[in-house]
C-alpha cells in the first residue's frame, strides 16, 4: 500500500513517505482525524515543529551576528525599523516553500531542473554550490572568534566543532538530528540575558523598530550598504533550498501546513528577537565609547561588551555566536546536500544510514571538512572569503526569489494551493526591491567611493525601468487577450486541497511562461552573468594586490 502512494506522487526518496517523527512528537501516515480539541491541536503542533525555528534560527548565524552588532556598534538602534520591514518579506518567502515542500513532495532545485530546464537548473545549483561552501567557511570564520574568546585552542575547538556538525547529521535518525537542532535554537536564547543584563531604554527600541529614520551625520552610501546587508543576511538563498527539502524529508503533506506554517511564525519571532537584541545592546553598550562607529569584527564586541558591561554577558555572546555557527554550518550544509541529491535523483535523506546514501553524506560531510580545513590554512584571505560571500549572496538572491515566484504560480505543481493575485503583487514588489538593493550592493562593493547621487539614481532609474517594462508586456498582453476569439475559463475546482499532491514530475505538461516572465528571466540572465563577473574579477583583484 505504502508503493501505491508513493507512486502517484513525485516524491524521489522512499524515505521522504512514511510516519512523521519530529523532536517534539510523531504522526502516524494514516492518521486522518480531526484535530477537534486545543490538546490534540497542541500535539499536532509539537510534532510539526521544526523546519521553521531550524532555518530561521539557522539564518541568525556568524554573517548576521556581524551584521547586527554592526549596525548597533555604528549607528545605535536607528535601523532597527529595517528588522521591521523583514518580518512580512520573510513570511511570504518561507511560506512559499513550506506549500512547494508539502504539496509536491520534491526539493527546490529539482522543481527548477525540471519547469525551467537544465541550464537554469545547472545555474542555480552551482551558484547555490559555491555560495554555500563560502557561507560554510564564515560559519567557522565565527567559531574561531567565539573560540578565542573563549580561550580554547582555536584547532582544537575548529576540530570538534566539524566533527560534532557532521556526527549530528550522520546518525541515520531524522529526529535525532532535529533534537540537536531544537537544541540549537533554544541555545540562541542566550541573547535575551545580555539585553537584559545590559537593558537598553525600552522606549528607544520600540520607537526605532516602528518609525523609520536614518542615522544624523552619517554617510548615506554606508548606511544604505549596511542596510542591503542586513537584507542579504536576514533572507538568503539557501534558506528556500533547506525548509523546502527538510519538510520533504519530514513528511509534511497539505494537511499540516496550517501547523508549519505556525512554526515558520515561530521561528521568525527568534530570528527578530535575536536581531534585536544584538543591535540594541551594542548600541547601548557602546554609546558615547570610542569604539562607537569603529566597528572590528564579532570578538571585538565580545572583548567590548567585557569592558563595559562585564564577563558573563561577553560569555553569553560568545556561546551564543557558537551556537549559531554550528546550527548555520548544519543547515547550509543540508541545504547543499538535499539539493544535489535532488538533482540527481539518488538516495537523500536524514531517515537513512550514511552507507545508505553515500553521496548525500558526502556531500554534507565533504563541505564541512573543506570550509575546516581552509579556516585552519595559515594564509587563507578569510577576510576577502567574507566579503565575496556578502557580495554574491547579494547578486543571487534576486534570481532565486523570482523562480520561487514563478513556481508558486505554476498551477500544474501546487494545484489548488497556486498563489493568490494579491500575494503576487506584494511578491513581486519584494523581487524589485531585492534586484534594487542588490544592484546597490553589486556597485558599491566594486565602486567604494559610490556617491549618494549614484545611489539615488540607481533606486530612482532601476523602478522606472522596471514599471516601464511590465506596464508594455501587460499592455501586450491585454491587447492579446481581447483579439482571442474566445476566453478559456477554467472550472472551479472540487478537489480537496488537504489530499491534493502534485503528480508524477514525468507526467506534468510542460511550462508556458508568459511574455512579462520570459522577459524578466532574459533580464535577470544578463544581470547576473555581468554582476557575478564584476564582482569575481574584483575579487581577483583585492587578491593580487593583497599578494
Amino acid at each position: 500500500m505504502t508503493e501505491s502512494k508513493t507512486t502517484q506522487t513525485a516524491i524521489l526518496d522512499s524515505a521522504h513517505a512514511g510516519d512523521i517523527h519530529g523532536a517534539l512528537g510523531s504522526i502516524a501516515r494514516d492518521d486522518t482525524a480531526p484535530r477537534a480539541t486545543l490538546l490534540a491541536r497542541l500535539k499536532t503542533l509539537l510534532a510539526i515543529v521544526g523546519p521553521g525555528l531550524i532555518v530561521m534560527v539557522g539564518d541568525n548565524d556568524a554573517g548576521a551576528f556581524g551584521t547586527y552588532t554592526q549596525a548597533g556598534q555604528n549607528y545605535g538602534t536607528t535601523l532597527l525599523w529595517t528588522l521591521l520591514l523583514l518580518i512580512p518579506v520573510l513570511y511570504v518567502n518561507q511560506e512559499m516553500v513550506v506549500r512547494l515542500g508539502a504539496v509536491t513532495g520534491v526539493g527546490h532545485a529539482r522543481l527548477i531542473f525540471e519547469r525551467f530546464g537544465k541550464f537554469w537548473g545547472a545555474f542555480s545549483v552551482i551558484d547555490l554550490l559555491v555560495l554555500n561552501a563560502l557561507t560554510i567557511v564564515t560559519e567557522f570564520i565565527g567559531i574561531t572568534f567565539a573560540l578565542r574568546y573563549l580561550g580554547v585552542s582555536q584547532f582544537w575547538g575548529v576540530l570538534a566543532s566539524a566533527v560534532i556538525v557532521m556526527l549530528a547529521v550522520s546518525t541515520g535518525d531524522f529526529r535525532r538530528f532535529e533534537r540537536f537542532g531544537i537544541v540549537l535554537v533554544a541555545g540562541s536564547l542566550l541573547l535575551v540575558p545580555v539585553i537584559l543584563m545590559v537593558h537598553p531604554p525600552l522606549g528607544q527600541i520600540a520607537a526605532d523598530f516602528f518609525v523609520p529614520k536614518m542615522p544624523q551625520d552619517a554617510k548615506l552610501s554606508e548606511v544604505m550598504l549596511l542596510i542591503v546587508a542586513i537584507v542579504g543576511t536576514t533572507v538568503a538563498p539557501w534558506q528556500l533550498f533547506f525548509q523546502q527539502s527538510y519538510i520533504v524529508d519530514k513528511r509534511i503533506t497539505p494537511r499540516f501546513i496550517r501547523y508549519e506554517r505556525m512554526d515558520l511564525c515561530i521561528g521568525i519571532v527568534l530570528v527578530v528577537v535575536g536581531a534585536v537584541a544584538m543591535i540594541s545592546f551594542c548600541a547601548a553598550v557602546f554609546a558615547g565609547k570610542p569604539e562607537f562607529g569603529n566597528y572590528t569584527d564579532a570578538l571585538g564586541t565580545a572583548v567590548g561588551l567585557e569592558t563595559y558591561a562585564g564577563r558573563l554577558p561577553a560569555m553569553l555572546f560568545a556561546l551564543a555566536l557558537l551556537d549559531a555557527c554550528i546550527i548555520g554550518a548544519a543547515a547550509v550544509s543540508l541545504a547543499t546536500a538535499y539539493a544535489i541529491g535532488d538533482v540527481f535523483a539518488v538516495k537523500h535523506s536524514l531517515h537513512r544510514k550514511p552507507w545508505d546514501a553515500k553521496g548525500f553524506y558526502s556531500v554534507y560531510c565533504g563541505l564541512i571538512v573543506l570550509a575546516a580545513v581552509l579556516v585552519l590554512t595559515p594564509g587563507t584571505p578569510l577576510g576577502l572569503l567574507t566579503n565575496a560571500v556578502q557580495t554574491l549572496a547579494g547578486v543571487l538572491l534576486p534570481s532565486a526569489t523570482v523562480f520561487l515566484l514563478l513556481l508558486c504560480n505554476d498551477r500544474h505543481i501546487l494545484g489548488p494551493w497556486v498563489n493568490s493575485t494579491k500575494l503576487n503583487l506584494f511578491t513581486g514588489a519584494v523581487v524589485a526591491g531585492l534586484v534594487m538593493l542588490s544592484v546597490i550592493l553589486t556597485a558599491a562593493v566594486l565602486f567604494p567611493d559610490l556617491g549618494e547621487t549614484w545611489i539615488i539614481g540607481i533606486l530612482i532609474g532601476g523602478s522606472v525601468l522596471a514599471l516601464a517594462i511590465t506596464a508594455a508586456v501587460k499592455l501586450y498582453e491585454l491587447s492579446s487577450r481581447r483579439n482571442a476569439s474566445f476566453r478559456f475559463k477554467r472550472k472551479p475546482s472540487l478537489v480537496d486541497p488537504d489530499s491534493w499532491r502534485m503528480p508524477p514530475l514525468d507526467r506534468l505538461p510542460p511550462a508556458r511562461l508568459s511574455p512579462l516572465s520570459r522577459i524578466w528571466m532574459i533580464v535577470l540572465r544578463g544581470y547576473l552573468v555581468v554582476a557575478a563577473g564584476l564582482v569575481l574579477l574584483r575579487i581577483v583583484q583585492l587578491a593580487t594586490v593583497g599578494a
